[in-house]
């Protein structure tokens, strides 16, 4: 018989170790659902940015007629109407409805001061978009202040957007 060591054997030859590359389908699979993840968290935020900038502009555009027909009518009543109207507008548009659309009275005017300086609509003119249906006579000086104030407003929450603390 034969002696095994005399045999002509190799070793053992373990086959070579697994590359990374080329990836196998489940990663490239895996790459493109991120990409696609990635790619629509963008267009949503685009989407929400291009939303916010548009009813921004479109309330300056809203603010500056209201001020043309208080300038040809001399009617603040109408005026705080129609700026009270607007402004509840833009904030469901630019705020959650669920903390907006249910305030009215000094709770409304609370939430206008939060993104301003001070406290011009719950102590200052801005009242007047609560009381002015109950005076009875309205300043001219008054008014250009209110109105001041709500472009100031508007400037404010295009440029927060957020509550002030």
């Amino acid at each position: 018989m034969n002696d095994p060591l005399d045999l002509a054997l190799r070793d053992i030859h373990l086959p070579d170790g697994v590359s990374f590359w080329p990836l196998a389908y489940g990663w490239w699979v895996l790459i493109a659902v991120l990409v696609a993840i990635v790619l629509i968290a963008i267009f949503i935020y685009w989407r929400h940015k291009l939303a916010k900038i548009s009813a921004i502009t479109k309330a300056r555009e809203e603010l500056a007629r209201i001020t043309g027909n208080y300038q040809q009518s001399k009617n603040p009543l109408l005026l705080a109407r129609e700026i009270s109207i607007l402004f509840r507008r833009l904030s469901i548009s630019l705020f959650p409805r669920t903390e907006v659309a249910s305030l009215t009275g000094d709770e409304w005017l609370t939430f206008l001061d939060q993104y301003v300086t001070g406290s011009p609509f719950s102590q200052g003119q801005g009242r007047m978009l609560i009381d002015a249906p109950y005076r009875q006579h309205v300043e001219a000086d008054d008014v250009d202040s209110f109105l001041s104030q709500c472009k100031d407003w508007i400037d404010a929450v295009s440029r927060s957007g957020r509550k002030r603390s």
